[in-house]
């Protein structure tokens, strides 16, 4: 895919990530004079209004959410071609799978991750959001404001469910090796489902 030269005022640098159903592209805020990530629904699913739905959704739930522990939503609009895209965060230290790159994290290191990562989970359980896809790929780093340190974003709530909504069947939707065993069953998923992949996650970070 060759890239865009703009999304409205932001003028597109480079491609950071795709995946199944959006591309991701940094991006320059000329108006704020900033760096921005700006996530566009891939064009093979722009006539499936349900996936549309979802990716709009999820631009939604990412803006009630509000909070500094979960990747800001900053604007939303149109392509030419009707594709919707959302205007978030840029975390510039990429993510925990770059980071496990080189092997396990120390363990002071691994637990603040863990950590980290169960407070932005609880940011969204507080507004209803059960995320159902944890996993070191959804975990994005971002300099903090001193620039020395790191901060957690939770990031990428395209397979999230409303808490309300959880209870009952759900498809069989996740990461293989995050899903809790009812996740994986596609019998309903709670809270408790995101409580279990910050678990795996941890390992994960550790071994």
């Amino acid at each position: 895919m060759s890239a865009p030269a703009r999304f409205g005022r932001y003028r597109v640098e480079r491609r950071i990530g795709s995946g199944s159903f959006a591309t991701v592209w940094l991006a320059h805020d000329e108006v704020l004079d900033a760096p921005v990530a700006v996530k566009v629904l891939a064009d093979n699913w722009a006539h499936r209004l349900d996936v549309r739905e979802r990716f709009e959704e999820e631009a939604r739930i990412l803006r009630r959410a509000d909070s500094d522990r979960v990747v800001r939503v900053h604007d939303i609009g149109e392509l030419a071609d009707g594709r919707p895209y959302f205007v978030m965060t840029y975390a510039d230290r990429g993510t925990l799978a770059d980071r496990l790159a080189d092997g396990p994290l120390p363990v002071p290191a691994a637990l603040r991750y863990g950590a980290d990562v169960a407070r932005g989970l609880a940011v969204l359980h507080e507004v209803g959001v059960i995320h159902r896809d944890v996993n070191p790929g959804n975990v994005l780093l971002r300099s903090d404001r001193a620039g020395v340190g790191d901060r957690v974003l939770v990031a990428d709530l395209g397979l999230a469910k409303a808490a309300a909504q959880g209870s009952g069947f759900t498809l069989t939707v996740g990461t293989p090796g995050y899903m809790a065993p009812e996740q994986a069953a596609g019998s309903g998923v709670t809270k408790r489902t995101d409580v279990y992949a910050v678990g795996a996650l941890l390992w994960h970070l550790l071994t």
